[in-house]
Parts: C-alpha cells; structure tokens; sequence
C-alpha cells in the first residue's frame, strides 16, 4: 500500500498550514493510514513539489520542496491512493508559499490511476482573496476529480476507508478519543517537511467548534461553527503526548493555534462569554513545558476579546501563564471585525469596541515588556473585515477612529489585518450574500485601508519595534530585488528587509534601522565596520550617508575608538557592542 499525501497548504478560521506551519490534516491523515495499515508507505508532498516536478524552475514557489521531491512522479505512478489536502477559507498573503486550488491540484493527478481522495476545508471552496462568493463550480470540478470528496473528518474517513472500504463515510466527524493515536503516530510525517527540523512551527489543535456560535450563534461570515456544530475541548494528556512525539523527533516550534479562542479552552458555557478556565489553561502550558522543555517558540493564536474584557482577573491569570510558560513574540488576534455596532448587530460579531479596547488594554499590561528576542512578550493583534453587510461611510470610519484611539491612548497593537469578506455557503452570510458591499463600496475600501497603513500601522510598529531594537534569531527566507527578507519563527512574525544578499535558511540578529507600513528595515548585527558594504553602512543609526564616505575613506580602522572619533561619539552608547573590526 502506496499513499501520497499531498499538501495544498489550508488557511482557515482557527487554523493555519502554509510554511513554515505544519497544519493539522497532514499529520492527523498520516496517523490514520499508518493505525489502520501499519504495513503501508506514506509518503508527504507539497504543492511546490509538484508544481517544480510538472513546470519545473517556471513553477511557484518552487523553493520549498520536501525530500520526497525528486520522486513526485514516481511515488503518485505508484501510488493506491492519492490524498489532496488544502482550502483557504481567509486568505492572506504568504512570503514565501502560494497556496493551491482544485483547478491547480486538478492538471497536476487527473491521469493518475491512483484512488483519488479530497480532505480540508476545501470541500466548502477556496478563495485567494478577499471580497469574493464562493461559486460551485469548485465545488463540481472537485466532484469530477476525486474519486471521494470528504466532508467529515479526513483522517477519520481515511481510518474507514482502509480498515473496510464499504464502511466509509465521507461526512463521518471523530471525537477526541479516537483522534488521539492518529496524532500521535501521525507526528512522524513531521520528517518529511521542508526544512525540517529547525524551521518547520507545527500548529497544535485544542479546541473545535465555537463557545460564542453555541451560545448565541457564530460570526456571519465564520466557516468554523459550520464545519463543527459542537464544543469540544482536547484533553490536556492528549495535547502533551502529541507535543511530547514531536519534540523527541526534534521539533522546537509550536503555536497551540487550533482553536477559535485559547481564552476559552475549557471555559464555562455562558450565553455570548464563556466564563474562562485559568486552571486548565495553567494545566495546559505546564505538561507542554514539562515534556518541551527547551523549545524555541510556544505561541498561540485566537482569543475572544470580550472574554478578556468580561473576566479581566481569569484573564490575567491566563496572560500571565502564557507568558509564564510561552516565548516572546505572542500575539493573541482579536476577532474585532468592524466597530460600527449597527455592523456588529447585524452580524453577530463576537465583541464591541469597547470590549475589545478593555482587552487591548489589559493584555498591553500584562504583555507589554520587551522579551528577550526583542519582540514584547504578549501583544494583542486586530482582525478587521470590510464588506460586511449593514456598512456604511460611517462604519469605516468609526474603525478608524477605534484604531486611532489604541494609538493615541498608547496602547500597543502588534498587527492589524485588513480582509474583504468572503461568502462561503452554508454560513449566515450567504442568506445575506446581496448585501455583502465589497464591489459597492470599493473605493471607500481602499481609502480606509491606505489611511490605517499611513496613519496607524507606521506609527504602532515604531512603538512596537523602536529604531535600536534587536530581534533575536532572524531565518533569512527570501531573496528578492536587492533585499533579504526574513522573519522570526512564530505567530504573525515581522518582516524584515535586509538591504544586501545573505545566505538563506540561516539565523541572524538583526538591529532595526527603520519602518515601512507593516514591515521592518534592519541590519545583521554584529557590523565589521572594515568590510561591510556602503548599502548596509549608512543605514546603521547615526551614520548616513555623509559619514558613510568618511568610514570608506579612514577604514581599515585599527579600533573602535578610531571609528567613533571618524564618524562621532553620537552613536556610541547604542553600538559599542555592535560593531566589530
């Protein structure tokens, strides 16, 4: 038994797998091959593999290839069955991965003779953009592909499908229980990931389904709480033994991101806020830490701000566990959407604007220090969503001026991300798909979004990340234009341009020098002031260009104390220990 598993990379509401992530469905459909046929060959595929194997160095994104990339046409020749996983439910834009779509999947496996099996959210459709309705014809196209479509859970049907094929249910969901072995023995498909193993950030699931949706109903627009009508919370003993897997194989990047609000995990059900659950939480980081003792990155993802803002002291405790157990660089994303409220109504938002500044406030004490890879600790991020129904001039603008307000109260936001809805089937907003004002409303769309760009993510991300700052192992990932762009491995990293070629896949420190609207310029520190290029030079503070020309006309400089008289002592107090000669 042969099985390709093959990754289109998935971006949905509470969940990401686009390098550098390691989603959820590969390893938990690699699990569920190897209980059901301990005797059976699996092999992991990403889009790029395929796209370099069928279009070669013309390809997207061809860097990222697994170690099974010089096999791909023989392994899918070989193969019984062929698993496609993707679907991108909120879409955004990746550095250094193109996600795929069926149509793409589809020239690349039809002649295969391979059964062919469709897994992920992209059994709803896939958008790569904002401000689009999800049509069937996807949704047909995929029908005449695969052999299966499957609506349940992948690795559940997979389990079926190879025990017994005639007891197959495509729409069949497990429960915790069963996942378990499947998460566990699917950690090993870790190996074959790009990069492996020092830049691969495996997301850990804790939670599926909703607390809000089952109290009062989901988000209009949320795929989430249409996939999983139910609550279900992972046991804390099922989480650490999955964590426990992946580290022994040498994984040391985690985000527990699988959930639509850590905050909630195990919290109380309460109507629209669950009442949280510090202990569990505490329960939770502490058997992580204890089996990951030295891990690189423990991140997290979603929170519901009006959990934070309606049980300010469970909260805190929580931030502090977070803080007490995770690394630097966290961002909790709150789930704003618009802070109209005539829009929130309408849409059954998950938090006002005033809950959702009271919870910015409250994570900004308790996250607001600077760790020790120059990132703060803890920080909030803003979700924000144009085109909702119910929008008017009026509804832009007051997002902007709650956006202003974080930012004149000082208060710090680590990321605002902007989307255009999209309309799936089967959610709220479909019923109300003719109000959807992404076409209607195009232009005041584009103005707002340039006026946050200029007027609030400039001025917040020089608040977050000051000229002078250092962040602390930089992976250099893209070369592009005379730039190096690099991130930091966690959740919602900054990027940082780089202005001179290094070697990519490696670590740097890098010293911030300046700002552009939602990325970072910076320099590798330490500088060998005699050898480094005039680019780089007269970005270093202080220095310009005028005293860019005195350092290449004095340099070889024998010692510093002949670089700081060459160019003045101004700078001296902030790179003495970042030069060298």
């Amino acid at each position: 038994m042969i099985v390709a598993i093959i990754d289109g990379y998935t971006d949905e509401p509470a969940g990401l797998g686009v390098p550098p992530y390691l989603g959820i469905y590969p390893r938990y459909a690699y699990g569920a091959v190897k209980k059901a046929r301990k005797d059976a060959s699996v092999f992991y595929l990403t889009i790029d593999d395929l796209r370099a194997a069928f279009e070669g160095e013309k390809g997207i994104a061809t860097k990222n290839k697994t170690p099974n990339f010089p096999r791909v046409r023989r392994i899918l020749e070989k193969a019984n069955i062929i698993v496609y996983i993707g679907g991108l439910h909120t879409p955004g834009k990746y550095l250094s991965a193109v996600p795929s779509q069926i149509e793409e999947i589809a020239r690349f496996i039809k002649n295969y003779r391979a059964e062919k099996i469709l897994g992920g959210p992209a059994f709803m459709g896939s958008a790569h953009a904002g401000g689009t309705k999800i049509t069937s014809r996807e949704l047909s196209l995929a029908h005449s592909v695969f052999d299966h479509v499957v609506y349940g859970d992948l690795e559940a049907f997979l389990f079926d499908y190879l025990s017994n094929p005639n007891n197959a249910d495509p729409f069949r969901f497990r429960d915790y229980r069963e996942l378990r072995d499947y998460a566990v023995l699917g950690a090993e498909v870790v190996k074959q990931f790009p990069d492996f193993p020092e830049f691969v950030i495996v997301e850990i699931e804790t939670q599926r389904g909703c607390p809000k949706a089952m109290g009062i109903g989901g988000c209009s627009f949320c795929t989430e709480p249409v996939r999983y009508r139910t609550v279900e919370d992972r046991p804390v003993e099922d989480v650490v033994a999955e964590v426990e897997a992946l580290y022994k194989l040498g994984v040391r990047h985690f985000r527990v991101g699988r959930q639509s609000c850590i905050f909630s995990y195990m919290a109380k059900p309460n109507g629209r806020v669950p009442i949280p659950n510090p202990e569990a939480i505490e329960r939770l980081f502490h058997g992580i830490r204890s089996v990951a003792p030295k891990v690189k990155t423990l991140h997290v993802d979603n929170a519901n701000p009006a959990v934070i803002a309606n049980y300010p002291e469970e909260s805190i405790r929580i931030a502090k566990a977070l803080i007490r157990y995770g690394t630097p660089g966290n961002v909790v994303a709150f789930g704003l959407e618009s802070a109209d409220p005539k829009v929130a109504k309408l849409n059954n938002l998950n938090a006002t604007a005033e809950e959702t500044y009271e919870a910015v406030r409250i994570l900004n004490e308790v996250g607001g220090k600077r760790g020790y890879n120059g990132m703060p600790w803890l920080l909030p991020g803003i979700n924000i969503i144009f085109g909702l129904p119910g929008e008017t001039k009026k509804s832009y603008e007051l997002t902007f001026q709650f956006l202003k307000r974080l930012l004149d109260d000082g208060l710090m936001v680590r990321r605002i991300n902007i989307r255009q809805v999209v309309v799936f089937p089967g959610t709220p907003l479909w019923h109300m798909r003719d109000k959807v004002k992404t076409e209607k409303h195009k232009r005041l769309i584009q103005h707002y979004k340039y006026k946050i760009r200029h007027e609030i993510d400039l001025p917040m991300l020089r608040r977050v990340v000051p000229v002078g700052t250092i962040l602390r192992e930089v992976r250099a990932e893209i070369f592009d234009n005379g730039l190096t762009y690099g991130r930091q491995m966690g959740s919602y990293p900054l990027i940082v341009g780089i202005p001179k070629e290094l070697p990519l896949n490696r670590f740097y420190d890098v010293l911030i020098v300046d700002h552009g609207f939602r990325s970072i310029t910076g320099i590798p520190v330490p500088i060998n002031v005699n050898t480094e290029n005039p680019k780089v030079l007269q970005y270093i503070p202080g220095i310009g260009r005028k005293k860019t020309v005195k350092i290449l006309a004095r340099r070889p400089f024998k010692s510093r104390e002949e670089f700081f008289k060459a160019v003045g002592n101004e700078s001296k107090e902030l790179l003495e220990d970042l030069i060298t000669l």
